[in-house]
């Protein structure tokens, strides 16, 4: 199971074009072919933070003529989107190796709890500032904004926890077919389920890592990789004493969670991910970099931090 941040899908300077998307999603592609071509079934999961931010500025720009697209479409869109351009990405770089391998997305829903405490008081940021005038047009349509001083106001949304991945049988059926699989991009579109039964879509946004070690569980998944763009996760991060992790146990790394080593909006949800899942399934889990990830998979324990049951 590999996971690969929003950031990814972007170029050096984080600019979301679409050919910087293309570019980058070629780059990550590469070492998912790699692995292939080294035996190894993988399923891809991916972040949607930029795409879902170019998809909010739309819906800003265009608010005083048509009503803003929910966020729950917003992830939907994204998804599609991106696992189209990573299908392509993905079989120009098969090709290039002469291997044959067929690739399909799941546009994946993620049933979240209607009652988490998220939706009484949302908390999690997303887009851009706004300045007051911009921001109550869109509080007029239903949207959460907080004043944020300076800086102007923010959009505030929920980010509940993700019970179970909808879809995942239907991502299991395409593993067993011999499909790679692009599924719960940008945490999975969060979805309640109402009295009768039925679904219905929120605004909300899920952490896509948590939806990642909950898909890789659902799934079977021998490994979790979080890929991120530095090679290992570090004690200390930024001062004289930084201290990288290579091999530790989930008990120490659950310590040093409590610790408090691991910033909120970095690198503490993928280590939250990655012990989750090991603690779900007695597996590894393990945080690198791309061009590690045919280590991390082939040689647990040799390349970036990895986590194993105690």
């Amino acid at each position: 199971m590999l996971a690969l941040g929003g950031n990814a899908m972007t170029n050096a300077e984080g600019r979301a074009r679409p050919d910087d998307q293309i570019a980058a999603a070629e780059v990550a592609m590469d070492a998912v072919a790699e692995l292939i071509a080294h035996d190894v079934e993988v399923v891809i999961t991916h972040g949607n933070g930029p795409q879902v931010g170019n998809l909010l500025v739309k819906n800003e720009l265009a608010a005083a003529v048509v009503p803003p697209v929910p966020l729950d479409w917003c992830g939907a869109q994204t998804q599609a989107t991106l696992g189209f351009v990573l299908m392509d990405a993905l079989d120009a770089a098969l090709a290039s190796r002469g291997l044959e391998k067929r690739s399909a997305t799941v546009v994946t829903r993620a049933l979240v709890d209607p009652h988490d405490p998220g939706f009484v008081k949302p908390t999690k940021p997303i887009g851009r500032f706004l300045p007051a005038d911009e921001a109550q047009v869109l509080i007029e349509h239903g949207e959460v904004w907080e004043d944020r001083g300076e800086k102007g106001w923010r959009r505030v949304v929920a980010s509940p926890e993700p019970l179970d991945i909808l879809d995942a049988p239907a991502v299991l059926e395409l593993i067993r077919a011999g499909f790679v699989v692009v599924a719960n991009g940008g945490g999975g579109i969060p979805v309640v389920r109402r009295a009768d039964g039925s679904l219905s879509g929120v605004e909300a946004v899920i952490d896509k890592d948590l939806g990642a070690a909950l898909l890789g569980v659902l799934v079977g998944a021998d490994v979790l990789v979080v890929a991120t763009d530095v090679p290992q996760a570090v004690l200390r991060y930024g001062t004289p004493e930084a201290e990288p992790i290579g091999k530790v146990t989930l008990a120490q790394m659950q310590q040093y969670m409590e610790e408090g080593h691991f910033a909120s909006g970095s690198m503490g949800p993928k280590v939250d991910a990655v012990c989750r899942f090991v603690q779900g399934t007695d597996l590894p889990g393990v945080i690198t970099s791309l061009d590690r990830i045919v280590d991390a998979v082939t040689d647990v324990g040799y390349a970036g931090t990895v986590v194993v049951p105690d």
